[in-house]
């Protein structure tokens, strides 16, 4: 069986084998996800102080990062994070895409010109983050799972998410490694390519980028035609991932990815769809509902903070309003009759 549950230190290296070497398919898909073993490990404990509430006053926000895990192997095949405020207590950045208006009366000309502003208009909005998994379960229920874990796990503890979520989709990228977006802005002021700049973001933050690149509008025209015909747009291997979350309830806004030009997602959190759909049931008490493969498939979450578990299962519910599943699941969730669980159809 499948099942998302919270990074553990012992994690490390089979998450930095999902990771990837520089210039993988799954690396370039998890630009906030660090490959250096101690950046990782770092950030496996802030998120285990995060998930025992143990953040200090002053000090880093809450950020949590999850594992999908085969059960029958132990091996992980996914990552998955949240960051409980965009930035972390420093400025996030995007661009954020609008339009000036240059006219002449005189000679009767207007045009309209797209810009884009530096901004950190997203900054201290909940942040979904870190997804990778490995290529082999693309299309599949477990990266539905994987994804939709983390929905879950806001429902379940909503007082540390904001109001409004956002999650920034990797943008073009070609196999050779050039970004176009990138290729014809940022590498103009950064004395680095673009996967170096990208994993500083990922370990460190983008506060760099105050520092390095020009507070000034952008205009489009200015740039290749490559990177104009990138913006906003996903790499194609994300497209499944953006489709996800378009079911969810995001939609893609005025803002881009600061680096290269893919689209950030937003969405009102208490409208997002597997929140909205989720419902507390108490587990029913028969040992013998051991799983007949009756029932529909659900998500099923048990736990709160570091006892955080969800998995896919087959349920079904009772006269008394009460959720059967395979005992199995009991065991897995670490819960049993009488528990509750949150469910989400899927």
């Amino acid at each position: 069986m499948w099942l998302v549950r919270p990074a553990l230190p012992d994690d490390v290296n089979q998450i930095l084998e999902i990771a990837g070497a520089a210039g993988s398919e799954t690396a370039r898909l998890s630009s906030t996800l660090p490959r250096q073993r101690d950046a990782l490990a770092e950030k496996i404990k802030h998120s285990l102080t995060s998930l025992a509430g143990k953040t200090i006053s002053g000090g880093p926000l809450p950020r949590f990062l999850f594992v999908l895990e085969d059960t029958a192997t132990g091996r992980i095949h996914g990552t998955a994070g949240i960051d409980a405020r965009a930035g972390n207590g420093q400025p996030f950045y995007n661009y954020r895409r609008d339009a000036l208006i240059h006219a002449s009366h005189e000679l009767g000309i207007s045009s309209r010109v797209d810009v884009l502003y530096p901004s950190h208009g997203l900054t201290d909005h909940t942040l979904l983050c870190s997804f990778s998994i490995t290529p082999e379960l693309r299309n599949t229920e477990a990266f539905e799972l994987l994804s939709r874990a983390r929905i879950l796990f806001i429902a379940e503890h909503r007082d540390w998410f904001t109001q409004r979520v956002a999650v920034e989709i990797q943008g073009v990228q070609h196999e050779d490694g050039s970004v176009p977006f990138w290729d014809s802005l940022g590498r103009h002021f950064f004395n680095m390519d673009f996967e170096t700049a990208d994993q500083h973001s990922g370990a460190l933050s983008k506060t760099f980028i105050a520092e390095l690149m020009p507070p000034h509008p952008v205009y489009v025209t200015l740039l290749s035609e490559a990177a104009q015909e990138a913006l906003g747009q996903p790499h194609e291997l994300t497209v499944p991932n953006l489709e996800l979350l378009q079911r969810e309830g995001f939609q893609a806004g005025c803002y881009l990815d600061i680096f290269d030009g893919g689209p950030v997602l937003e969405a009102r959190t208490d409208a997002l769809h597997t929140l909205v759909t989720s419902q507390r049931k108490a587990l029913h008490g028969s040992v013998n509902d051991a799983g007949d493969g009756s029932g529909d498939l659900c998500l099923i979450a048990a736990g709160g903070g570091a006892g955080f578990r969800c998995t896919l299962a087959r349920a079904a519910g009772t006269l008394e309003g009460t959720l059967k599943v395979p005992v199995k699941v009991w065991g897995l969730l670490d819960k049993t009759a009488g528990d509750e669980v949150r469910v989400a159809p899927c």
